[in-house]
């Protein structure tokens, strides 16, 4: 490849965290991210309450990235930003500051698909050994608003073979969590008081959908009935089982992710795996997804925890790649709250 000296300021801004990141071509310089701590004591996240912190962060999150990565505004070649999908309020403001900074600088604007760039974080360069996915490779994306099993082409060219008909998997480890009485995230709280629970001392309902796509929403309902039971039967069960009930619940969830995963594996003929979304942090996943790596004599890819859960260093990689293509977008975008791959 060319030697290329590209500098791309990004920013993510479409739910609850606001990040930016400095890139220079496909290495990561800086990935500030302030997480907003508000929506816990509501159990989820409050879509105003979101875009108002976004307003709060976005200005001093920018400058500690451009301070950390030793940067001047004048030095960037393109400015980058997620317009969907995700939180309208949010989306608009990330968006609104990334047109004004490339207004102001008379630089490209470019516009990033967020869940491509979940999947391009795989691209980020860590160092010279680092070794990236060749194409075409399948990646499970799982979040907490998507659930999909994509086949990625090229760096800029993806098709879903499978995904969720209802809800993701991500907010089915949430729900869990609220419903046994955990804080909100729960899902990295389940991970961890699974660690000490017996994961098939409990067994749960699973859903029978066509072809590769999933369905979560049964599973959730099936949980929330067993432990209502079960509470009637003894007042003190969650307590008593808290533990076990996390690590059979999650070894349930990642059973049936699995499940698709192998059968398309197998379907396709593809031998390169990735994950990527916040679910990807799940530590039992990840465990699972490297001993696929022996039992189908495939190779996996797992990005750093850093880049899995939602952050602007994702948002700059896909940039990157866009910029290579001529690929800007202009002042007349908009925010996309659902959007297409």
């Amino acid at each position: 490849m060319q030697n290329l000296n590209i500098y791309i300021l990004a920013i993510e801004s479409s739910c609850d965290d606001t990040s930016c990141a400095i890139l220079h071509n496909d290495v990561v310089l800086a990935n500030i991210t302030a997480n907003q701590k508000i929506h816990e004591q509501y159990g989820g996240v409050i879509p105003e309450l979101a875009s108002r912190d976004h307003q709060k962060n976005i200005v001093p999150v920018i400058n500690e990235a451009l301070k950390k990565a030793n940067i001047e505004l004048n030095q960037l070649s393109a400015v980058a930003v997620t317009i969907g999908p995700g939180l309208m309020g949010s989306l608009l403001v990330g968006l609104s500051f990334a047109k004004s900074l490339s207004m102001a600088l008379s630089i490209p604007l470019i516009e990033v698909n967020h869940m491509q760039g979940h999947i391009l974080a795989h691209f980020i360069k860590e160092d010279e050994t680092y070794i990236t996915p060749s194409f075409p490779f399948l990646c499970l994306t799982v979040s907490g608003g998507h659930t999909q099993l994509v086949k990625a082409n090229d760096h800029l060219t993806f098709e879903i073979l499978g995904s969720t008909i209802d809800d993701a998997v991500g907010e089915a480890f949430d729900k869990a969590a609220k419903i046994l009485g955990l804080p909100y995230p729960g899902g990295p709280l389940i991970d961890k008081l699974a660690k000490e629970g017996e994961s098939t001392k409990f067994k749960f309902a699973s859903s029978n959908v066509p072809g590769f796509d999933y369905s979560f929403s049964g599973i959730k309902t099936s949980f929330l009935y067993f432990i209502q039971n079960s509470l009637q039967k003894d007042a003190d069960f969650v307590t008593k089982n808290l533990n076990d009930i996390c690590a059979s619940y999650q070894a349930h969830l990642i059973k049936v992710l699995l499940k698709n995963v192998k059968a398309l594996l197998k379907d396709t003929g593809i031998k390169q795996l990735a994950i990527a979304g916040g679910v990807s942090a799940n530590s039992e996943l990840r465990k699972q997804i490297k001993e696929l790596e022996t039992e189908l004599k495939i190779e996996t890819f797992i990005p750093k925890f850093e880049y899995c859960t939602d952050n602007a260093a994702m948002i700059g990689i896909a940039a990157y790649y866009k910029f290579l293509k001529n690929d800007f977008g202009d002042l007349s975008s908009i925010p996309q709250a659902r959007m297409s791959l």
